[in-house]
C-alpha cells in the first residue's frame, strides 16, 4: 500500500508515437488536504475512489490505497467532489523494464504535461527517455490535489 513514484516535466511529444495505452481520465477531489487525499477517478469506462497519505521527506513514498467501484456511483461521487476539476488523457509507455505514465493535462491546466514512474524502492534505477525533462517528484505544485485548486493556466512563474 506504499506508492513509490517518481514525477519529471515532459519537453515534447514524441512519447504519444511510443505509447502502448491512452485513456481519458476525470477527477475531482472529496478532500484535498495534503495529509489525506480522497479522489475520484473516471478512467475510460471505469470508476475509482483512491485514497492517498502525505508523502515523505523525499517525496517520492506515500500511502495510497485505491479500489474500483462501479462507474455509475463514480459519475455521482464527482458531483460531490471540490470545486476544481482534472482533465487529461495519459499515455502508457514502456520504457525499459519500467512503464511510464504521461499525463496531458486540458481544461485549466491545459500545457501541462507530467510522466510518472511507479518504483519498487526509492534507490530504483530506470532509464530516462529523450523527451523527459525536469524532475518535480518534491514539488506539491505537480500533485493533481494542487492543480486542481491552482490551475497551471493561473500560475505567474511555469
Amino acid at each position: 500500500m506504499v506508492e513509490i513514484e517518481r514525477k519529471f516535466l515532459v519537453k515534447t511529444t514524441d512519447f504519444k508515437e511510443q505509447a502502448f495505452a491512452k485513456n481519458r481520465i476525470a477527477q475531482g477531489y472529496l478532500c484535498s488536504e495534503p495529509k489525506r487525499t480522497v479522489r475520484i477517478r473516471i478512467k475510460g469506462r471505469r470508476g475509482f475512489i483512491t485514497i492517498k497519505g502525505i508523502g515523505n521527506e523525499s517525496g517520492m513514498s506515500r500511502f495510497e490505497w485505491e479500489n474500483e467501484i462501479p462507474l455509475e456511483e463514480a459519475q455521482e461521487l464527482l458531483k460531490l467532489c471540490e470545486k476544481g476539476k482534472i482533465e487529461k488523457t495519459r499515455f502508457e509507455i514502456k520504457s525499459g523494464n519500467h512503464v511510464f505514465e504521461v499525463d496531458e493535462f486540458y481544461g485549466e491546466n491545459e500545457g501541462l504535461i507530467i510522466a510518472e514512474i511507479e518504483l519498487q524502492s526509492e534507490t530504483d534505477t530506470f532509464e530516462k527517455p529523450d523527451w523527459l525533462g525536469e524532475e518535480v517528484t518534491n514539488d506539491p505544485r505537480y500533485y493533481n490535489a494542487y492543480l486542481s485548486k491552482n490551475p497551471f493556466s493561473e500560475w505567474e512563474n511555469k
